[in-house]
């Protein structure tokens, strides 16, 4: 066997690239990873973990309008955007720092620069030219913006956290999860907020009465949500940007966000010229073992395209471990992945919607409950609560959980151990409520709505 630099050279050190460094560093292996940007990839740096923060951020306001229903008075409450900005900075340098510390504890190389691919063994990075036995490309995505006039004029879901001023107008384009989380987000914080998109309801691939529910609860909450509206044009003039609608509005905000989707960032890798298969889309094509058409090269997370989360990634890296290092070949697992959408309120979702369910079982049972939360029959806040399950009608078994509302991502994840374990609703019914709570109501639901099925969004 030829003498390499490194038994594994990772690109990216995003959630899989570190996981995958992690594990091969610790079980004895000689292994690189480089980075064009900081360690901890979208999820840390641009994505997961300051959405997160921003979204506990915007529901300040909110907490202090419901608390003069209990009672409390809260005077001259302000919000302060640079300091958010900073605070935020300052922990996503101390989480860099954790990701830095955790890949010297397990005796990885890191070079900081951009790498490319230098052939199925071969990697150059930082003027260097390495040699790898097996190579992990791990490089995510990126943002896309739609080709409109003026699409320049607007940002990106990588720029809106480190904004130099709060906008007082913004405009969100895109109805999936990133749009509908800043939405939230902007709104809440203050923000005249504009969402804009093409189709006939937010959140394609949700379950329908998810996607309604949430659409309705925007709509109280002061999002002004425009449907089968896109934008054609924007022009940046004195008093701000003006976007031109598909309907012919002339619209003008201090910001406009494009959350339009994400593409597989592998341009400029050197993927082709190494023999390296791309989809149409730019994702690297992997077989379920997250091998590629080049023997030695592997490609994990976002930019394969598969499942784009987190979780996920550090899974498919972990499976590349026990398949490259302890000789137990094992393929990702993608059925029953629980995930949630930080948006105001939120949902948390695992297993199949109810039109997939009927597409792929035939005759199913559906259970709904939509109720206000104990919380707003003091704070007089008009949201309600959506639970739902969707049952095998043959075995009985649970196959979808779907709820909106708050915390709607720390209950369901507790329930998707039940959905992966394939428990029926028998088992739930049986199952003690823990009282008062809303995901009580997951083991109350007894009657079946009769509607189920009906008026399907697109």
């Amino acid at each position: 066997m030829a003498e390499y630099d490194f038994d594994l050279f990772i690109i990216g050190a995003g959630s899989g690239g570190v996981r995958a460094a992690r594990r091969a560093g610790a079980h004895g292996k000689r292994v690189g990873i480089a980075e064009e940007s900081r360690i901890g990839g979208t999820c840390v740096n641009r994505g997961c973990i300051p959405k997160k923060l921003y979204v506990y951020a915007s529901h300040f306001a909110e907490e202090a309008e419901d608390a003069e229903g209990f009672g409390w008075t809260v005077l001259d409450a302000s919000f302060d955007w640079p300091k958010l900005v900073g605070a935020k900075k300052t922990e996503i340098a101390r989480l860099n720092g954790i990701y830095d510390r955790m890949l010297d504890e397990a005796g990885v190389s890191y070079i900081e620069g951009r790498a490319v691919l230098a052939g199925p063994h071969g990697v150059e990075v930082a003027g260097r030219s390495l040699g790898a036995e097996t190579i992990l490309i791990n490089t995510g995505a990126r943002a896309s913006r739609p080709e409109i006039p003026g699409a320049r004029h607007a940002i990106t879901s990588d720029d809106a956290f480190d904004l130099a001023a709060f906008p007082e107008r913004i405009a969100i384009v895109g109805g999936g999860y990133i749009a509908v989380e800043f939405a939230g987000i902007f709104n809440g914080l203050g923000a005249a907020t504009t969402l804009f998109y093409r189709g006939e309801m937010i959140l394609r691939g949700f379950d329908d009465d998810v996607r309604t529910t949430l659409c309705e609860e925007m709509g109280k909450k002061g999002i002004d949500v425009r449907l089968k509206t896109n934008l054609v044009r924007i022009e940046k003039k004195a008093d701000g940007l003006h976007a031109t609608t598909t309907n012919g509005d002339v619209m003008v905000f201090d910001q406009i966000l494009m959350a339009t989707g994400r593409s597989p960032n592998t341009d400029g890798l050197g993927l082709g010229e190494a023999g390296v298969e791309l989809a149409p889309d730019g994702a690297i094509v992997v077989d379920p073992y997250s091998r590629s058409t080049v023997e030695s090269v592997y490609a994990v997370g976002d930019c394969t395209n598969r499942l784009p989360l987190t979780p996920i990634a550090i899974h498919e890296a972990q499976c590349l471990f026990e398949t490259l290092y302890k000789d137990n070949p094992t393929r990702p697992e993608y059925r029953d992945v629980p995930s949630c959408v930080f948006s105001q309120p939120a949902i948390g979702t695992v297993g199949l919607t109810e039109t997939e369910a009927r597409e792929a079982l035939g005759a199913v049972d559906v259970y709904r409950s939509k109720f206000r939360p104990l919380k707003h029959t003091l704070s007089g806040r008009d949201e309600v609560t959506l639970t739902k399950l969707v049952v095998d009608a043959g075995t009985g078994r649970v196959v979808g959980a779907h709820m909106v509302g708050a915390e709607a991502g720390e209950i369901i994840q507790g329930l998707a151990i039940a959905v992966k374990a394939g428990l029926t609703k028998a088992q739930f019914d049986a199952t003690m409520g823990i009282h008062p709570t809303s995901a009580e109501e997951f083991v109350l639901m007894g009657e079946k709505v009769t509607d189920a099925g009906a008026g399907a969004a697109q």
